[in-house]
């Protein structure tokens, strides 16, 4: 039993060192592309969109596998479980990345909105049983989606250059840099150096699980109504981040008066 349970311990510590090491080389590549040539293959290059060649590449991988082994799971998962437990799981893992919420929002300068989303969170963490009931809510403590990547909006970065992460999804120059922040500030991270691999194992699939299932029904959208699914997913990831960015405020955009 000692060996195993080594062998277990060895496991999700080369789980962990994997997915940082993931982390760390997408945002090596990303980073090192903005220094890199444009090419233009003989048709006009997107400005938001430089490498869209390879975008759509990491976007037509990361579709496939979701339709022959996500997809298939969700739709029972959808179907099997039901929707009050669904709400339980996707607030125990809202839970569990709030902290991420929290910080963000005083770095943004929202003080009184940080305060309540740090009390939101231990509300939920304690009255709630671990995240998996949102008393907080009831509480007139409402839910807020604050990022790093908003965090930089808010400072004036701007999102320059558009980047479809295979396996993760769309992102930008701006807002990768979310990503290692996102990980440092999830219960989860930390949860996975105490408990063993076939704990932290199985909450990894079911939080994949859960993401993909709250995203079905903008994904069966994209299906029906889009022509290029790419492009709909990078307009609609795109505006939507100004939108968060702005808090809904967004600013009209002004164009040049071509008569002068």
């Amino acid at each position: 039993m000692n060996r195993i349970d080594k062998r277990l311990g060895n496991a999700g510590s080369r789980i962990r060192c994997n997915y940082l090491t993931a982390i760390m080389l997408f945002l090596f590549l990303i980073v090192s592309s903005g220094c890199a040539s444009v090419p233009t293959n003989g048709h006009e290059v997107d400005e938001i969109d430089p490498y869209e060649d390879i975008n759509r590449i990491s976007y037509d991988i990361t579709d496939t596998v979701d339709r022959m082994i996500l997809e298939p799971i969700v739709d029972v998962y959808v179907e099997y479980v039901p929707n009050g437990t669904q709400r339980s799981v996707g607030n125990f893992y809202d839970n569990l990345s709030y902290p991420n919420v929290a910080l963000n929002a005083l770095l943004q300068g929202k003080a009184r909105q940080g305060f309540r989303d740090s009390l939101r969170f231990v509300v939920n963490s304690t009255v709630g049983l671990l995240g998996l009931f949102d008393m907080a809510t009831h509480m007139g403590l409402e839910k807020n989606n604050e990022d790093f990547g908003q965090t930089l909006g808010v400072w004036g970065v701007d999102a320059s250059t558009y980047g479809f992460i295979p396996f993760y999804g769309p992102t930008s120059n701006r807002d990768v840099a979310d990503i290692p922040v996102s990980v440092v500030t999830n219960i989860l991270f930390y949860a996975s150096y105490m408990v063993s691999a076939t704990v932290f194992a199985p909450l990894t699939v079911l939080s994949a699980i859960d993401k993909r299932a709250r995203m079905s029904g903008p994904m069966q959208i994209r299906d029906q109504a889009a022509l290029d699914p790419y492009l709909f997913v990078r307009e609609a990831y795109l505006q939507n981040r100004e939108y968060l960015v702005h808090d809904g405020n967004v600013p009209p955009v002004i164009y040049d008066d071509p008569m002068h």
